[in-house]
């Protein structure tokens, strides 16, 4: 072991420190580097033009997306194991066929100003954007349905949420909101369509990620999908319902709003193709005046 030349050693050296792991994606991600050895990051890091043409000027860090969801799953490394021996599944056979769910969360931290001292002038709010690991599920073989392997049993614990992104900036302000978090969901979309190889017990194994919106309260959903404030007419996140409707009609609720149609409304009322008065547009787009940037899943935590 000691007689090997040196860069082995750097590379063995680099596998002991914490948060150094070693993965792959197949196929590469999209437009993200292949570098895996990836730390704190500034938050614009991946941003390719500027909102407005204007830099945003704020203070971000960040992980990057996969690093940090690598970094979750090699903690969890004992559970995936004790899961399968518990399951009774080989774990020599299970190497790939792994479901990752992952619940994302982002809210306001409120006044975060330093009252004393003379630290650098910085905005007074913050924003944090974090992630949770909600269940790992392995289809053994072919035939048979997924097995449950790992469950979080505190899904709303503090201690069970990954900090992904930490950023001074007030959570109303839509355009660097979309400047620092555009590049997260770049990078979350791209892992839609690829699987992550990484070793787990020993062996190389495949994972695939799922991403659910739903750790996002009503004022944040408000700003992603560029719905108006909550002191709209527009009273409900998920359908178009005004408050007069609502407060006539408390039961017969669908959801019918998707992220999809909150783009083309946006469209409508950037370019306002028919001509119409403020109120009639208004009418037409029910409350979208700016651009939605994430994707919320309409449901229930």
């Amino acid at each position: 072991q000691i007689f090997q030349p040196l860069h082995t050693l750097r590379s063995a050296e680099k596998e002991l420190l914490p948060g150094f792991h070693q993965f792959e994606w197949q196929p590469a991600l999209k437009n993200v580097s292949s570098s895996w050895n990836v730390g704190i990051i500034d938050g614009l890091s991946g941003w390719m033009s500027f909102v407005d043409d204007v830099p945003a000027e704020t203070i971000a860090r960040r992980f990057r997306y996969d690093v940090a969801l690598v970094s979750a799953l090699k903690d969890l490394e004992e559970d995936i194991m004790e899961g399968l021996r518990e399951r009774g599944l080989d774990d020599s056979t299970c190497t790939s066929g792994f479901t990752v769910v992952v619940k994302e969360s982002c809210d306001g931290m409120g006044d975060v100003s330093e009252k004393h001292g003379s630290g650098p002038a910085v905005p007074e709010k913050a924003v944090r954007f974090s992630f949770t690991i909600m269940s790992i599920s392995v289809q053994a073989d072919c035939e048979g349905d997924a097995v449950t392997i790992f469950q979080e049993p505190k899904p709303n614990s503090e201690l069970s949420c990954r900090p992904l992104c930490l950023t001074f900036v007030d959570e109303s302000d839509h355009e660097t909101l979309t400047a620092i978090l555009g590049p997260v969901v770049a990078e979350r979309k791209a892992m839609l369509n690829s699987r992550l190889i990484l070793s787990v017990g020993g062996l190389l194994r495949s994972f695939r990620f799922f991403f659910r919106g739903t750790g996002y309260d009503e004022k944040m959903v408000r700003e992603m999908e560029g719905l108006e404030a909550s002191g709209s007419t527009y009273v409900c996140t998920l359908c178009d319902s005004t408050r007069a409707e609502a407060s006539e009609n408390m039961v017969l609720h669908s959801i019918t709003r998707s992220h999809g149609e909150n783009l083309e409304r946006y469209e409508i009322w950037r370019t306002n193709p028919f001509s119409e008065s403020a109120e009639e547009l208004r009418d037409r787009v029910k409350g979208v005046s700016a651009k939605p940037f994430i994707e919320t899943q309409p449901t229930l935590d």
